[in-house]
Parts: structure tokens; C-alpha cells; sequence
């Protein structure tokens, strides 16, 4: 009996009529979560194995993995099964890159892609990443930031927020789009670029050789190459000239890391906006992404049809292990998991995480770490009353408040000034931050009035 070929190309895929098929994603849910082909649906490959998944029979199917070779597999078992199954050939990676190139041979993706920051996404994207620039001063006149690029919707989606930046922002500071090629597969490197090429980012591509380098170590590989990476990003940046590195953590990578350090480290321990290189004197590292959620960059990756890679290593050629931050994504998945189902009782649980990192109270605490040294609270208890520890008088009470007041205008100024708007409407902003300086002087007016009195 002839055997039947059970791998078809992308074009041969693309000339069949949707109503024929289901189409299966047997990456790993990481992956798939991360983005995947329109319409597909996740299946894992040990049901397949086992017998013990429920795809219906109705249709052909057509299977996919991340560069064809467990899809392959997969459709031999389930051809065996009684289906009519297929392998795409060069599974995810290279319909992606499918999928760019035709973007690229259309003038008008990139000005639709830029234009959807401006307008759909100004308020929860574009709008949060600059309160988090000027709430935590990330970005400073004189700046010279390396952009890091990993290829990933995070990383691509601040690249193009920071060409937005620089288009509106009176504030002088210098960017570089800054790549590290750590040993990508020739597939996952012409993505990237091609990625880069359609939005626009002019890309600074060096290489190293880390997946090489950890590729053998047989504990945490994922944590070493996540040190190991910013180490080069550092070294490479700081040869650029530049003082800062930019990073694309986004709020959930932020609760996320809360959680994972109280669960599984026994630690209380926030992934900063903002560090200081201990490595490299004179550098830090920024996270203008801090407040913009990540079903917002997913939002906006499906809303403008864009396609990314996710880890790229030896290590997740057929399966995905780690995440940037060097944890590995079982862990990082079974917290997101557990803070969704929190959010179903509680829509507020997200926002209740991430309000825990400001609302500490040194009072209430059985000890802490300053400088890797550990501290007791029995140290104070003693000799201060804990009931009055934070406590101001009516003096200091009003300097306080004032100056947190001036801290907000000036924030909220520089939200004017980094905001695209028409001529008009940037006038209209500028009076109205006058009327609210003159609301203010009125009222400390009536209060010096009444006070005299």
C-alpha cells in the first residue's frame, strides 16, 4: 500500500479552504498563549501519543509545532489513529516569517501599526508607559538608552513606544535598538530582522555564543544565560556610549515575580522599575513597561495581525523552559494561573498585588534585608513605640502635602508634554494646567486668610 506524504507546505496550506480542517498547536502552552496561527487550537502531544485527546474526525487536520519536526511525528500517530492528519512544514516559525514578508510588500502595515498607539491603544498603552517614565523618572534629559531587543511583543512593542516618545517629548535624550544574537537558529535571526524591517526599528545586531555556552550546565541553565545575557547587554551598551538599558518587563511579569518570590523563594522581593548596575558603575537598568498589562500588548500584537518569536534557546527547540528573567515558565505559568483564578472572585487582585509594593508597613514587618544585611524587628522594638513610628506633626503634615502636590504637577506636566496632540489640543492641555496652578494659589490664599483670622 503507497504511503501517504503527511507534510504540506505553507502555500499548499493556504490554498485550502478553511471549512476543511482544524488546525493543531502542539507547542507548549507557554507558546501557545504567547501567540499562535489563527484558529488553531492546543493539543499536547503526550494525548496524542497516549490516545487520550478528543479531536473530533469531521475534518482534515493540519498540525504544527515550532519548526515541523514533533508536528511531523504527531501526524504519523494520528494518520495510525484513523485521521487524516498533516504536518506544516516548517511548523510556527516559518509561517511567521511567511506572514512578514507579505506585511513587508504592503507600504501602508507600518503607518497602520504606529497610527494604533496613537489612537486605539493611547490610553492603556501608550499613556501608561509614559506614567511610568515620568512617575519613576526613567528617562532623564541627556540620556543615552540602549533599547533591548529580544524579538519577543514585549521587547518589539517598546521599541516602536520609545520612537513615539522621541517623536512628542521636548525632553533630549539619545535611544539605540540594541539585539543580542546569543545563538538564534538561522529561522528565529531572519524573523527578528524581518520583524524590525516592518516596524520600522533600526536594529543594532551583536552576537555571542551563550545558548552554546550553557547549553551544557545541568542545573538552572535558564537562570545562568538570563545573568549571562544582561551581563553582555550591558558590556555591549556601555561600548555604545550608553548609561541606561531598557528592558520589556510589563505589570504582570511585576505581580507575577511578587508572587513567585513569596511562594516558591520565601521572599518578599519587587522587581524594581529602576536598578543600578552593580557590575557596571554608571549604568542602570529601566522597565518602561511597568504599568502597561500584558493583555494590552496582546491586544495590540492581534489587533495589528503581528507575529513574534518567544524563547528562542537549544533548550526550547521542541518544548519552552524559560522566560527572560531566567525562571522557568512552569512556575511563572502556575502563578498566572493561580492570579486568574484569584481575579475571578476578586476583580481587583492584580491591582491589590501591585499596590502591596508601596503600601509596606516597616512597622508590621518581623524583619528585612538592607545591603544583604538582615534586621530583626526585635532591633527597635525596645527602644521605640511602634505605635508612633511615621507618625508627623501638623507642620511637617502641610510641607508633606505640598510637596507631593508639586511632585504631581510637575509629573503631570511632563504627561502633557510627552502626549501627541493636534496644536489645539495641546493649548487646551497647557491652560488647563495653568487653571489648576491658579486653583491651588486661590486655595492656599483662602487658607492664609482664615489662618490670619
Amino acid at each position: 500500500m503507497e504511503s501517504i506524504n503527511r507534510e504540506i507546505t505553507i502555500e499548499q496550506f493556504e490554498s485550502w479552504s478553511k471549512e476543511d480542517y482544524n488546525l493543531i498547536d502542539i507547542r507548549e502552552e507557554q507558546d501557545f498563549l504567547t501567540g499562535k496561527m489563527p484558529d488553531a487550537f492546543r493539543v499536547d502531544p503526550i494525548d496524542i501519543a497516549d490516545k487520550t485527546h478528543h479531536i473530533p474526525k469531521d475534518k482534515k487536520l493540519v498540525i504544527y509545532c515550532k519548526y515541523g519536526d514533533m508536528s511531523l511525528v504527531a501526524a504519523e500517530q494520528l494518520s495510525e489513529q484513523g485521521y487524516d492528519a498533516y504536518s506544516l512544514q516548517g511548523g510556527y516559525g516559518k509561517w511567521v516569517l511567511h506572514q512578514i514578508q507579505r506585511d513587508l510588500d504592503s507600504d501602508k502595515r507600518r503607518e497602520d501599526i504606529e497610527k494604533s498607539l496613537r489612537k486605539k491603544f493611547k490610553r492603556n498603552i501608550y499613556g501608561m508607559f509614559v506614567k511610568a517614565i515620568c512617575d519613576y523618572n526613567l528617562v532623564e534629559e541627556g540620556d543615552k538608552i540602549a533599547v533591548c531587543i529580544s524579538g519577543g511583543k514585549d521587547s518589539m512593542l517598546m521599541a516602536k513606544l520609545f520612537q513615539e516618545l522621541k517623536r512628542h517629548n521636548k525632553l533630549p535624550f539619545e535611544v539605540v535598538y540594541l539585539c543580542m544574537d546569543p545563538g538564534y537558529n538561522e529561522a528565529n535571526r531572519k524573523i527578528i530582522e524581518r520583524n524590525a524591517e516592518l516596524l520600522g526599528i533600526p536594529l543594532t545586531i551583536f552576537e555571542t555564543n551563550i545558548f552554546d555556552s550553557v547549553y551544557n550546565i545541568p542545573k538552572s541553565p535558564c537562570y545562568v544565560c538570563a545573568r549571562m545575557r544582561r551581563g553582555y547587554l550591558y558590556k555591549e551598551a556601555q561600548r555604545l556610549g550608553c548609561n541606561k538599558i531598557a528592558l520589556g518587563h510589563h505589570f504582570d511579569d511585576v505581580i507575577e515575580t511578587i508572587l513567585m518570590g513569596m511562594l516558591y523563594a520565601g521572599q518578599y522581593e519587587a522587581m524594581m522599575p529602576k536598578l543600578h548596575s552593580t557590575n557596571f558603575p554608571g549604568m542602570e537598568l529601566i522597565r518602561p513597561l511597568y504599568l502597561v498589562h500584558e493583555a494590552e500588548i496582546k491586544h495590540w500584537r492581534d489587533y495589528n495581525s503581528l507575529n513574534f518569536i518567544q524563547c528562542a534557546c537549544h533548550f526550547t527547540a521542541t518544548c519552552s523552559t524559560c522566560h527572560t528573567d531566567g525562571q522557568t515558565s512552569s512556575k511563572r505559568l502556575e502563578t498566572k494561573h493561580l492570579i486568574a483564578r484569584l481575579k475571578e472572585t476578586n476583580p481587583y487582585v492584580e491591582r491589590n498585588i501591585f499596590s502591596a509594593m508601596e503600601n509596606v508597613s516597616l512597622n508590621k514587618i518581623l524583619g528585612y534585608k538592607r545591603k544583604h544585611v538582615k534586621h530583626d524587628f526585635l532591633e527597635w522594638y525596645q527602644d521605640e513605640d511602634d505605635l508612633k513610628i511615621g507618625i508627623l506633626t501638623e507642620e511637617e503634615k502641610v510641607q508633606e502635602d505640598e510637596r507631593r502636590k508639586a511632585l504631581e504637577m510637575q509629573k503631570e506636566k511632563a504627561r502633557i508634554d510627552s502626549q501627541p496632540k493636534s496644536e489645539q489640543a495641546k493649548k487646551n492641555a497647557e491652560e488647563n494646567l495653568r487653571n489648576a496652578q491658579f486653583r491651588k494659589g486661590v486655595k492656599n490664599s483662602s487658607k492664609d486668610v482664615k489662618d490670619q483670622s
